[in-house]
């Protein structure tokens, strides 16, 4: 249907005790104000439009090129104000709906509800059942189940508090209706302020029809005031996300010590140990075990693969059978073959690591592409910084680095080269030779390099 969405992103916020605007706070890692539009956009309508005011700059850097028409309401006079402001940008005819940029839970199942449930109404209002609707808005019903009135706490009788059908303050309003309802609108009240709740009166005095649709779960619209309530919304989008994990058939060695902040898709029979945090898009492939206390960012980890407790992984895409960890920290643009093996204290950043190979203790390994079933002995690092520019460490098939070794970028280290222990290398290395530097660099042909010794 041809939509046009307002989101209410204006105010104050002022009990968030914050220089910054409350909707750009952040819930799960992204801004409240993010989570709406994001929803919003998955409605697929015809135009989103923001409504900003207190702080409108920031809001308005915050959206900067996100394809969203802004309008300012430099006076705070109340949501029905706030909408009438938007009336000459909306596409003509489009229905509304109108959300908040402080209720971020909103998800695109109840908002698509709502607007089915509308079709044939003038307003469709979001409710929910409340557990102590003390404060809360009243969905007052005729004997047929139409809307007759929203009545406020202050304004209700004995009767009318016993209701517990509460008004979310989300609404979905006929593009045919909208601009007549928003026109009787006045600012009679206590407050002097132009509230959308009151075209609620105006369309049934009109004869309109008026319906709400209760939200299937009343934590969704739930709204956000000060530090405690964004807090208590952390929370429940973290036991949701538990939820979905554990129905999705992953171990989560504690429910309530898990933190998603975007999206996490995981295979079968994987395993997450407590406090781990996952940022951004991650996928775990199957039969994946992350170990307590990881932190995980943007990255792919491939089936059968170990992330050991205490390890960092931003950026990166792990293969099948890897080990990474404990203490490891793995940088942006790493590439992980598979049965690659990094253990703890080991630090990559852009390096690609060939399948098999080994970077076990204590090393840092940055601009570097590796080959297969390559051995780096602890203390190892590539020295590819020189102060100003990154130079380009290449590592080639079934070299084996001896501890302590400092490798000084740009080099190239031949096919089966072993480089002594504690060796500065500063030039390209022969293949299949034992390099090594103590005074100065030698090379010695002909070198048999060790092999492993039967067992008896």
């Amino acid at each position: 249907m041809p939509l046009s969405i307002i989101i209410l992103a204006a105010g104050q916020g002022t009990r968030m005790k914050s220089s910054r605007p409350k909707v750009l706070h952040s819930l799960a890692g992204k801004a409240m104000l993010q989570h709406v539009i994001d929803n919003s956009r998955s409605l697929q309508p015809d135009q989103i439009v923001v409504v900003i005011g207190h702080q409108a700059d920031q809001v308005r850097d915050f959206l900067h090129g996100q394809s969203v028409d802004l309008v300012e309401q430099t006076q705070q006079l109340g949501t029905g104000h706030a909408v009438e402001q938007c009336l000459d940008v909306l596409i003509p005819g489009n229905d509304v709906l109108v959300l908040y940029g402080d209720v971020p839970l909103i998800s695109a199942a109840s908002l698509s509800k709502l607007m089915v449930n509308g079709t044939d109404n003038a307003i469709n209002i979001l409710s929910f059942e409340a557990i102590d609707p003390t404060g809360y808005g009243r969905i007052v019903r005729s004997a047929d189940n139409r809307v007759t009135a929203i009545v406020e706490q202050k304004d209700a009788n004995n009767e009318q508090k016993k209701i517990t059908e509460s008004n979310s303050g989300i609404m979905f309003i006929s593009g045919g209706q909208i601009k007549s309802l928003i026109a009787r609108l006045d600012n009679d009240n206590a407050q002097g302020e132009f509230y959308l709740t009151d075209v609620v009166q105006h369309a049934v005095a009109a004869g309109l029809n008026v319906s709400a649709t209760v939200c299937d779960d009343s934590r969704e619209v739930l709204g956000v005031n000060n530090q405690k309530q964004l807090a208590q919304l952390e929370q429940i989008n973290r036991h949701r996300n538990a939820d979905r994990l554990m129905l999705a058939g992953a171990k989560l060695y504690d429910p309530l010590r898990i933190d998603v902040r975007g999206s996490l898709e995981v295979g079968a029979d994987v395993e997450i140990d407590v406090n781990c945090i996952f940022i951004g898009e991650v996928i775990l492939g199957d039969n994946v075990q992350i170990g307590a206390n990881c932190v995980i960012e943007n990255s792919t980890i491939g089936n059968d693969s170990k992330i050991l407790p205490m390890t960092s992984i931003d950026s990166a895409h792990v293969g099948n059978k890897v080990s990474i960890g404990p203490f490891a920290r793995i940088r942006p643009g790493t590439e992980c073959a598979d049965e690659v093996k990094i253990g703890n204290f080991v630090e990559t950043k852009k390096a690609q690591i060939g399948q098999g190979s080994k970077i076990s203790h204590l090393s840092y390994i940055g601009d570097t592409e590796m080959g297969r079933n390559v051995n780096i002995g602890a203390g190892t690092i590539t020295c590819n910084y020189d102060g100003v520019n990154k130079f380009k460490t290449v590592i080639e098939d079934d070299v084996f680095v001896g501890s302590d070794s400092q490798l000084v970028a740009p080099v190239t280290l031949g096919r089966g080269t072993t480089i002594g222990a504690g060796s500065t290398i500063t030039r390209d290395t022969p293949a299949d030779q034992l390099t090594l530097s103590r005074s100065k660099q030698t090379s010695i042909k002909n070198w048999p390099r060790p092999i492993k010794k039967q067992k008896d």
